[in-house]
């Protein structure tokens, strides 16, 4: 099949890797505003899972849920089976838009940061990362494209989060690699990174800590912390058609943070 006739199907389908929360359950909301069908990952609330489910199916778009521990490499051969169960639920044998955002934090110091949690780490935020690309390539279509997000944290240092951005800095420099070993393919990757979000990631932290969300909000040109929805429209926009030609680039996301 040809590159075009692949891209131009019907619907575009998403993945989108931890769909059920926060800023990828934006994302998935947002490209299902665009009529795009989504295939994404929850962890282990089905509930808000299914929730994301309907709200997608509101905006007139199909939705399929997988459970994954995108931490867990040993299952991505049995993934990779039920993604292609869901895209002949969806009518397709191959899918356009990958979205790699899944991840979890940990907050410690360099001399207090456990070789357990580094290893944790290591498999949700580059590892995972790289083996669940991996074995999606054969899958995506030509022309297709790839956001991996990372973080504000790559670029700028906030004690007690080496770790974290530490990886997410390894992923950054794997998207550049992404973006010249499949541009004969025609597929993009680029990196979104995001600021600090008003979430319950880390806890709620940004959202729920007066003080942090006012240290944030002084360190920021624009005042306030990041939304979710800030996020997910900025990631479907960018899978558009409208940005084919950004590939290899890093976008930070965070309103003006520690300019």
């Amino acid at each position: 099949m040809s590159s075009e006739n692949q891209v131009n199907s019907k619907h575009k389908i998403a993945i989108v890797t931890g769909g059920s929360r926060g800023i990828g359950r934006n994302t998935v909301e947002a490209l299902a505003s665009r009529g795009v069908d989504v295939i994404f990952t929850y962890r282990a609330n089905q509930a808000e899972a299914e929730a994301a489910v309907a709200t997608i199916e509101a905006h007139g778009a199909k939705a399929v849920a997988i459970q994954l521990d995108t931490g867990r490499i040993a299952d991505f051969d049995a993934f990779v089976g039920k993604v292609k169960e869901a895209l002949q639920a969806l009518n397709a044998d191959r899918f356009d838009y990958l979205v790699n955002n899944a991840g979890n934090s940990y907050h410690a110091p360099i001399a207090e940061t456990t070789e357990e949690a580094f290893d944790e780490l290591v498999n949700v935020h580059f590892k995972g990362v790289y083996f669940l690309t991996q074995k999606l390539l054969p899958l995506i279509n030509d022309g297709g494209r790839i956001i991996n997000i990372s973080s504000g944290l790559a670029r700028f240092t906030v004690p007690g989060i080496s770790a974290y951005a530490s990886v997410k800095g390894a992923i950054e420099v794997f998207t550049r690699y992404l973006a010249k070993e499949l541009g004969p393919r025609g597929i993009t990757a680029n990196t979104v990174a995001p600021g600090a979000v008003q979430t319950d990631f880390s806890g709620g932290i940004v959202r729920d800590n007066p003080v942090y969300n006012k240290m944030v909000s002084d360190q920021t040109a624009l005042g306030r912390p990041g939304l979710a929805e800030d996020l997910g429209p900025m990631i479907a926009s960018l899978l558009s058609a409208e940005n084919r030609w950004v590939n290899g680039q890093r976008i930070e996301v965070s309103g003006g943070a520690n300019l």
